[in-house]
């Protein structure tokens, strides 16, 4: 029998008012913006190159959250950061964790605002689904988080923040015993939960270069995939300024079905993404695209479809990930039937694309693509109700 969904929630559970005002938070900062800080703090320029190292292998590599135990700095330097800085990650509100082994984490990051992440576990590698908005603005109408309103972007910090919640509920720092040569349970991240990245590009960017470097995070850039639903003017940015693996949130092969799927088409429609889809920076067979394409039944999954798709992204280096609609309540769309999302695949597959089908994690926990919000009555509130609770205090 199934292990029961299990819900843990974290020992800082109690609702939290952020104060007015917060000491300047460590984690984010660029190599640069960390040295300007300890600067602008009082801290004297002699020996700032070292410190500014010695700082970051202690916040990326082995993930202490603690001045004190930076053990190789001295003791009034560890006194001067406390006293000035904070090293602060997203709070879990809630871990869950379903029958398949996916963890879902309700995270409260400054001002009483929250967000989700989903880590799933797989035999050849661990995927991290981190956000980079509160709610989003793009209503897509198969998306539980379209129907949360905006609030406002994440920060760097708060971004990478993720990354490192995650990596300390997995226990996988080198302080932790943990050695950096080990199998990484934390191989791979995804930019797909709540929120377009590319409504955020600086702060996704600053994020993403403190998750690549060799001396931090140290992900390869390759094991870094970000998804938009069609940003058109800032794909080309996020290639040159990130370059990581590109996703394409596309769903529909017709701009009239697209316009309902996806309203930002109405924006930037299908001739003007897949445009910028072939002019991405370093695209190569080895280096595809992945269209995402959401099997909706009686919407998009017709031969005609199929066919259509692979007329359209002719030329591209790429593949098409099948995604089984993952219901949510009150959701307008059904999911494909299987034999018909089968069908649909041996199109592509035949037209030379591959086609897996993804299959769908986390779904009692509501953590499966398309299924993240942070549905508590504080994600309910206003944004001017959330701010003016986060002020007094």
């Amino acid at each position: 029998m199934a292990e029961q969904t299990a819900i843990v929630p974290d020992s800082r559970t109690m609702p939290r008012i952020a104060p007015k005002t917060l000491k300047p938070n460590l984690i984010g900062l660029s190599r640069d913006q960390l040295r300007d800080a300890l600067l602008a703090a009082g801290a004297p320029d002699k020996q700032m190159k070292m410190r500014v190292s010695q700082l970051w292998g202690w916040l990326y590599q082995k993930g202490v959250s603690d001045a004190d135990l930076m053990t190789n700095l001295s003791k009034d330097f560890r006194v001067f950061l406390a006293e000035n800085f904070r090293i602060a990650r997203p709070e879990i509100v809630t871990r869950q964790v379903s029958v398949d082994g996916t963890r879902k984490y309700l995270l409260r990051i400054d001002g009483g605002h929250e967000v989700e992440a989903v880590y799933i576990p797989e035999e050849d590698r661990g995927t991290l689904c981190i956000s980079s908005q509160v709610g989003c603005t793009l209503t897509c109408t198969f998306c539980h988080t379209g129907t949360q309103k905006l609030v406002r972007n994440l920060t760097a910090g708060e971004i990478v923040g993720q990354i490192l919640v995650c990596r300390d509920d997995l226990g996988e720092w080198e302080s932790a015993g943990k050695d950096a040569a080990d199998k990484r349970l934390l191989s791979n991240i995804v930019l797909m939960g709540m929120g377009e990245p590319l409504y955020n590009t600086d702060n996704v960017r600053d994020a993403m270069k403190i998750a690549m470097d060799n001396e931090g995070l140290s992900l390869s850039r390759r094991r870094i995939t970000l998804s938009t639903s069609g940003v058109v003017p800032e794909i080309i940015r996020a290639g040159e300024e990130i370059g990581c693996m590109l996703a394409i949130s596309f769903h529909a092969t017709t701009d009239e079905v697209r316009d309902k799927l996806v309203p930002i088409n109405k924006k930037w429609n299908i001739e003007k993404l897949l445009e910028a889809c072939r002019n991405y920076p370093k695209l190569s067979n080895s280096e595809r695209i992945t269209f995402e394409y959401v099997m909706l039944k009686d919407v998009n999954d017709t031969d005609a479809d199929a066919r259509r798709l692979v007329k359209l992204i002719s030329g591209i280096p790429a593949k098409i990930n099948l995604i089984p609609f993952n219901p949510w309540p009150d959701a307008p769309y059904e999911r494909s039937d299987w034999d018909r999302i089968e069908e649909f695949a041996e199109i592509v597959n035949r037209a030379g694309y591959a086609s897996p089908v993804r299959t769908p994690r986390g779904q009692d926990i509501m953590a499966a693509c398309g299924q993240l919000k942070s549905a508590t009555e504080r994600a309910k509130k206003s944004r001017a109700q959330i701010e003016a609770e986060a002020g007094a205090a």
